[in-house]
């Protein structure tokens, strides 16, 4: 599990350190500050790295030749300008060093890349950072990222969403699952020509994944991502070709966009057909005019609708396999996500009546 430490200075008012550690008290696992707050952050059920002593001694780089006098366990705090600055953190944890936190005050990615590559295993690598933003560069870097970061801030909602960052990686980059329910078709009916969206994400996907998008937000489809092998064009596994740009798709946090509003660096969800989540960013949207098809289903008593491109390509998901839209006919089962209720600008309001046909 990946860690969160919380730095508090001397100087700032008792009020903001109390409100800092409240919000991480049940995720972080140690402050950094000085001796005097003890009192405090033991009253937190945390515990304190400070240089005056604490349940982890604090040490900079001036000590590195006497890192045997200090008691453990041990964090040595280093600053990595260029490849000295690494290559003390490097022989720093050949000696048993318990943590080292860096500070990369320039270059911020390559230094922590090379870092968790040549000390993985041998010491816990912590990065100083000043929002979620750069945790969530830290905590992602090479792949396997940090085994922690140092939040240094005065702003109680960065302690918050730094929380957040650390919460979806445990839960291995997901966005947790939902449900999936099989509807029956009713209707496949060719229409006139019309503006389609294609998703080209930062993604690789695979067979089973790929975006819920419908007419309603109640009646969500489960579009294939481009992935199938066919004679005539290369699998493109980024991209999905999602349908009319008036459908609604799922985003992040169980909300709904129209197709039309997506842009590059969006963030959407990807979905496979157990129901599992996870957030793709955006590299590409690409509206064309197309020939269009429209696909009606019953589910749980209730009619969902779609509008996608009629193209071979396109294919819905199903329980063992997916089905190209062209081949598609009643009686045909697909995967869509049913959720009664309304959205107010992509937000769920399970309690309203909305009509849509």
């Amino acid at each position: 599990m990946k860690e969160l430490w919380i730095e508090i200075e001397k100087s700032m008012p008792s009020g903001l350190k109390e409100s800092l550690l409240e919000a991480a008290r049940n995720r972080c696992s140690i402050v950094l500050s000085d001796k005097a707050d003890e009192p405090l952050v033991k009253s937190y059920g945390m515990r304190l790295t400070s240089r005056e002593g604490g349940d982890i001694t604090l040490i900079d780089e001036s000590k590195i030749d006497v890192i045997d006098t200090f008691p453990k366990p041990l964090c040595l705090r280093l600053v990595v300008k260029d490849r000295k600055g690494e290559e003390k953190a490097i022989n720093a944890a050949g000696k048993g060093v318990d943590y080292i936190v860096i500070n990369c005050p320039n270059w911020k990615v390559i230094p922590l890349e090379n870092l968790i590559a040549k000390t993985s295993g041998t010491t816990k690598l912590m990065a100083e950072v000043a929002n979620s933003e750069e945790a969530k560069v830290a905590l992602e870097t090479l792949e396997l990222g940090v085994d922690g970061v140092v939040l240094k801030t005065t702003d109680v909602n960065e302690v918050k969403l730094t929380l957040d960052v650390l919460a979806s990686l445990e839960r291995g980059g997901e966005e947790g699952r939902i449900p999936l329910v099989s509807a029956k078709v009713t209707l496949c009916k060719q229409l006139g020509m019309g503006a389609r969206a294609c998703i080209d994400t930062c993604e690789i996907m695979m067979a089973g994944e790929g975006m819920l998008a419908g007419c309603s937000s109640s009646g969500l489809f489960l579009v294939q991502a481009e992935v199938q092998e066919n004679p005539h064009v290369e699998p493109r596994p980024f991209r999905v070709n999602a349908g009319s740009v008036s459908l609604y798709i799922l985003v992040p946090g169980n909300n709904t966009r129209y197709l039309s509003e997506l842009k590059t660096a969006d963030e959407v969800l990807i979905v496979d057909r157990e129901g599992r989540l996870r957030g793709a960013i955006i590299g590409r949207i690409k509206i064309e005019r197309r020939p269009l098809m429209l696909v009606e289903a019953e589910v749980e008593g209730g009619r969902v609708r779609t509008i996608v491109q009629n193209a071979e390509t396109i294919r819905f998901v199903t329980r063992d396999g997916s089905k190209t839209v062209v081949e598609l006919k009643e009686d045909d089962e697909v995967l869509v996500y049913h959720q009664r209720g309304g959205r107010h600008f992509g937000t769920l309001v399970e309690e309203e009546t909305v009509i849509e046909r």
